[in-house]
């Protein structure tokens, strides 16, 4: 048996992509989660939010489908690529929020109006986390 020094893992204490890679995962985690909440509370929801059940459901259907695509990313070789990807969605996706809830778009009650801000707040919160990753990492 012979060993092969040059092959072996960097320690975690030098690695540079931790950061994105946590931050990838708790995006993915927590809206995941999320997804599985909405969509298991969706009959209920529904008459404190404003939109329909189905829009519930498919809400949480989306977190759910964005959360396993961001869990698979934050396993990519090339998380730069992967990561900056997920920043600009984020950013995106809290833009959204803002829009969404500012514009009278949907037929929000006021509490779906604050679930969206706040929906907003958290995803800006995590994408800046995961932007402060992507700049960790050597280009």
């Amino acid at each position: 048996m012979t060993a092969v020094t040059g092959l072996a893992p960097r320690p975690l204490a030098d690695s540079t992509d931790s950061l994105l890679r946590f931050a990838m995962r708790l995006d993915a985690t927590l809206t995941g989660f999320l997804g599985l909440m909405i969509a298991a509370a969706a009959d209920p929801l529904s008459s404190l939010t404003g939109l329909s059940s189905i829009a519930e459901y498919g809400i949480g259907a989306f977190f759910v489908l964005y959360g396993l695509v961001v869990f698979a990313l934050a396993a990519a070789l090339d998380l730069r690529r992967a990561g900056i990807g997920v920043v600009i969605a984020n950013a995106v996706l809290a833009v959204a929020a803002v829009v969404v809830a500012a514009a009278d778009a949907l037929p929000l009650t006021q509490t779906g109006i604050a679930a969206t801000l706040a929906s907003g707040v958290c995803t800006a919160l995590i994408g800046y986390l995961q932007y402060l990753g992507v700049r960790r990492l050597r280009a």
